[in-house]
């Protein structure tokens, strides 16, 4: 048990280098094509190969798999979870090859079915007919990501966002040079880097299981564990289909305004997947195999410890993480996106957009592991009922505010969403298994709202100095990001550590990602 927790570690510290790699991808990308027409497009060419990915991947079937896979190698060992891994690859490759073929079929026919559109809505079909091949790559990695992280290999799967921003990274030179002939051009070698990091995503952790002795073979085969993950995964799909469409709707809607807000909202949103994945994913990746295998064993006591550790731990990287977000919102988009084809407006606008943002930040990386406790002990109904409510809040109020305040609207009424979502889930939990209450971690949240407090007066009076020096806006955000930062995160620990916040020493070494962060989940009774 502590050798895999040992790994959150690990996936903190690969996720960071990925995270930083994206923000270096995503500013390269504003440089070149700047956040008009034709970037805009290529952001809605995302929204339906990777709705279906989290519909057919790394949503439903993940969260199903993960738990029945357990109940697989508690039962038939390694080999029956290989066996159990090349149906679901199997019946993966089906389903998503002929979702490619169909809607490569429909988006490429989009002229002739939907006529009297402006150009840029053609412009996202003809690239969702090039990227739409990356959702059956992805969903096979998936797959094999989720056998690794069962089998307590988390090296591997951390490493899948990597290969792709690398391969986006080689292909943006490549844009960067057939700019000058065609923007169109440019954006093709955009897509031709998505596709090879998608392969890499699912070949390199394919080639470790093999390595590792699976001997993939095709297999169509109904077996009770398939028949069991297709049922878990049917209100899986729901639930998961109700979030993405949520946020689809949200991107389409900023698409609608004008040529530049799809491109703000997915800038933001990719700038705060930056804390989101360095910690929070990283400790609900590490965390919920392990409840998974409480759950299976009946152990709810421990299943509730695991549980709240995982919470707090969260809590205390993400909500010091939100407020530094929020009070530095202008001086770090600057310093990563105030580029070449991104001006100043476009840098001062997604700036109030990362700030209101920011105020979700603590709930949605919450939330992520609440809806992983339900899919430990396969309830995957109440995260359904509760995503429907999430829906209802976030459309309802962006179609009221995005009048009044345009994209910004969407980004609050998003955030109001989950702050809902976080609540109910909460509330549902408790009914559920009252041992999972979140009450005990009050003393604990104290004591990290105390040393926050403490970081936004550091933070804030920093800034306000830097500003009164009147150094121009890209040393000042410099400053801002290489001192106050760090000056932040000093202030905050030497506080949190001072408060005694619990299981202190455990957090020091997960926060200085050495192998005995492991030791914080240890059961009292392993």
């Amino acid at each position: 048990m502590s050798k895999s927790l040992k790994s959150i570690g690990v996936i903190s510290s690969l996720t960071a280098v990925s995270r930083v790699l994206g923000l270096f991808r995503d500013s390269l990308q504003l440089a070149i094509f700047g956040a008009g027409e034709v970037m805009s497009s290529f952001t809605t060419a995302n929204i339906a190969p990777n709705l279906f990915r989290r519909l057919l991947a790394e949503g439903s079937m993940t969260a199903a798999f993960v738990p029945t896979l357990q109940e697989e190698l508690h039962a038939n060992g390694k080999e029956g979870t290989f066996a159990l891994l090349s149906k679901v690859a199997s019946w993966l490759l089906v389903i998503t090859g002929v979702l490619v073929v169909t809607a490569m079929a429909l988006f490429s026919g989009s002229r002739s079915l939907a006529p009297g559109h402006d150009d840029r809505w053609y412009l996202a079909a003809d690239l969702t007919v090039l990227l739409f091949p990356y959702l059956a790559m992805i969903s096979l990695s998936a797959a094999f990501s989720a056998t690794l992280n069962v089998h307590q290999r988390f090296f591997e799967p951390a490493l899948s966002p990597i290969w792709l921003n690398l391969c986006v990274l080689v292909s943006l030179g490549g844009a960067g040079a057939a700019y000058s002939r065609s923007p169109i051009a440019a954006i093709h070698w955009l897509c031709a880097g998505w596709l090879a990091g998608g392969f890499l995503q699912m070949a390199v952790p394919a080639g470790v299981l093999i390595h590792g002795g699976w001997r993939p073979r095709f297999d169509l085969g109904l077996s009770p564990r398939v028949r069991e993950i297709a049922h878990l995964m049917t209100p899986g799909i729901f639930g998961t289909a109700i979030y993405q469409i949520n946020f689809s709707v949200s991107r389409l809607l900023a698409f609608s305004l004008d040529d530049m807000s799809a491109t703000y909202l997915y800038a933001i949103n990719r700038l705060m997947e930056f804390p989101i994945g360095v910690f929070a994913v990283a400790v609900s990746t590490v965390v919920y195999p392990l409840i998974a295998r409480h759950a299976v064993k009946g152990d709810f006591g421990s299943l509730a410890a695991d549980f709240q550790k995982g919470i707090r731990l969260i809590l205390v990287i993400n909500i010091p993480a939100a407020v530094g977000l929020a009070l530095l919102a202008g001086p770090i988009v600057q310093l990563i996106f105030r580029h070449g084809q991104v001006s100043a407006h476009d840098a001062l606008r997604m700036g109030i957009l990362l700030a209101v943002m920011a105020v979700g930040l603590p709930f949605f990386s919450v939330v992520n592991l609440m809806v992983r406790a339900f899919y430990a002990v396969k309830d995957t109904r109440t995260p359904v009922r509760v995503a429907l409510v999430d829906f209802v809040i976030n459309i309802g109020v962006s179609l009221v505010l995005i009048r009044y305040w345009g994209v910004v609207g969407i980004v609050v009424a998003s955030t109001l969403a989950i702050i809902a979502q976080a609540v109910l889930l909460s509330r549902a939990i408790t009914r559920r298994m009252p041992g999972m209450r979140l009450a005990p971690l009050l003393p604990s949240l104290w004591k990290v709202l105390g040393a926050t407090a403490a970081m936004a007066l550091v933070v804030r009076g920093g800034w306000q100095a830097v500003l009164l020096a009147h150094l121009g806006a890209r040393p000042a955000s410099l400053l801002a990001v290489a001192v106050l930062i760090p000056a932040g995160v000093a202030a905050y620990g030497l506080v949190l550590w001072r408060l005694r916040i619990e299981g202190r020493e455990e957090i020091s070494a997960m926060l200085a990602r050495l192998p005995v962060a492991g030791r914080l989940f240890a059961s009292p009774r392993a």
